[in-house]
């Protein structure tokens, strides 16, 4: 059975701490270098469920894509949601351990989660120079409507569902893909000269300037479901890790959908 350190140090080679931005809150958040570890659970967010799931299961790690103290702390007091989290993974020996913009940015990374879910060949980063994001070529053509269908259809189901900017019936031969948010990307997206756009969190000036600056298409997809792909991507690979160290670790990914809308309501909109 391996300590925690040591599979804490695979992880990192698979997601060097220093590939995160400057910003981000990378690493372990808690536990014992020299505890054992036999069960990992991945997830997309440290949040209660998710811990009342690692309790349940018997997990000795939790690794998620999203920090629990992204913007730092000074108190870890249980009266506060975030402190519980944190007392509750102590008193059951459970560590936690982030993986964010330096598994965005790793090869492969949670863009080429992204687009292995949806089937798609990819051929390249969208930015280079930071490897985000993934150019990528379906197989054969098809409208801007059934690519959005093909994302409705294999990304996790959310409140907020799959949607869509652009003439459904354009033809889409090569898209760009980027898990979390992604309307910071219009520039290198336009400059890929792809037909369409598959993200998260796009915002209404920035989606309405892009589709009056050019007829790309867009496929706005919930936040959590554009990255809990890689959890299942970095399960395997601490699974493989595991058969080469003969480690028998037990590695579970969680369904749990912790998306924070919860409902979708159509508007019969206002009176003119």
């Amino acid at each position: 059975m391996p300590r925690l350190s040591e599979v804490i140090a695979e992880l990192d080679a698979l997601w060097p701490p220093e590939r995160a931005e400057q910003w981000d809150a990378v690493g372990t958040v808690c536990g014992d270098p020299d505890a054992g570890v036999r069960r990992v659970l991945f997830a997309v967010d440290p949040v209660q469920e998710i811990a009342d799931e690692a309790i349940q299961l018997g997990a000795d790690l939790i690794v998620t894509h999203h920090p629990l103290y992204l913007r730092g702390t000074t108190t870890v007091a249980a009266s506060h949601f975030k402190g519980r989290v944190v007392h509750g993974l102590i008193k059951h020996d459970i560590a936690l351990h982030v993986a964010h913009t330096n598994a965005d940015t790793a090869d492969p990374g949670v863009s080429d989660a992204l687009a292995g879910a949806l089937d798609l060949r990819v051929t390249g980063p969208l930015v280079p120079e930071n490897n985000l994001g993934r150019i990528c070529e379906l197989d054969h053509p098809e409208t801007l409507g059934e690519f959005a269908a093909r994302a409705a259809k294999r990304l996790p189901a959310t409140a907020q569902g799959i949607r869509v900017a652009g003439d459904p019936d354009m033809t889409v031969r090569r898209v760009a893909v980027s898990g979390g948010s992604g309307d910071s990307l219009f520039d290198a997206v336009r400059a890929a000269g792809v037909d369409a756009f598959l993200t998260a969190d796009l915002r209404h000036h920035p989606v309405s300037e892009a589709t009056q600056h050019s007829p790309l298409g867009l496929v706005d997809a919930a936040h959590w479901a554009t990255e809990w792909p890689w959890c299942e991507q970095a399960a395997a690979q601490l699974d493989a890790i595991s058969d080469r160290h003969g480690w028998d670790l037990r590695v579970h990914v969680s369904t749990t959908v912790t998306d924070p809308w919860s409902s979708h309501h159509t508007s019969p909109g206002a009176p003119n």
